[in-house]
């Protein structure tokens, strides 16, 4: 094979909110932390491990814009994109490097707002569906009826 492939395919929640950055002539960039997690036993203790890895994701223009609409800290997403690594001086003279996702595709698998609206949906379909309990004391003895059923 004569090419090349740098491509990631990401399945995380966000660790913060969606933050944009303007520039002039109008395009925007945003950037945000996206958790994954490893879970896997320990053979020897039988204890539970989670181990969790942090990818910088960046979007740009108007994915960029929409993700920052939509999306919080803890919503759940999918996103496929490429590995870039850059470097930068800082303030302080030292060179920075970072490694960081360019997003080019995404799906929204869960958000906040939409669970929350979920779970209100379910709580008052329950509560609307459930049959009218009547309040019995036990201690009040059943009227004497004349009644045959």
């Amino acid at each position: 094979m004569n090419g090349t492939l740098n491509k990631v395919m990401l399945i995380g929640h966000l660790g913060d909110d969606v933050k944009l950055h303007y520039f002039e002539g109008g395009n925007c960039i945003g950037r945000f932390p996206l958790a994954t997690n490893e879970i896997y036993i320990n053979k020897q203790t039988n204890e539970k491990i989670t181990s969790t890895e942090w990818h910088n994701l960046v979007v740009r223009n108007k994915a960029a814009e929409i993700c920052e609409k939509y999306l919080t800290k803890g919503d759940k997403i999918y996103v496929e994109g490429r590995i870039k690594s850059r470097q930068w001086q800082g303030e302080d003279g030292q060179t920075k490097y970072t490694t960081e996702i360019q997003v080019t595709e995404f799906t929204f698998l869960t958000t906040k707002k939409e669970l929350d609206q979920k779970q209100q949906q379910s709580f008052s379909s329950q509560t609307a569906n459930e049959p009218v309990k009547p309040n019995y004391d036990v201690n009040v003895p059943a009227p004497n009826d004349d009644l045959p059923f």
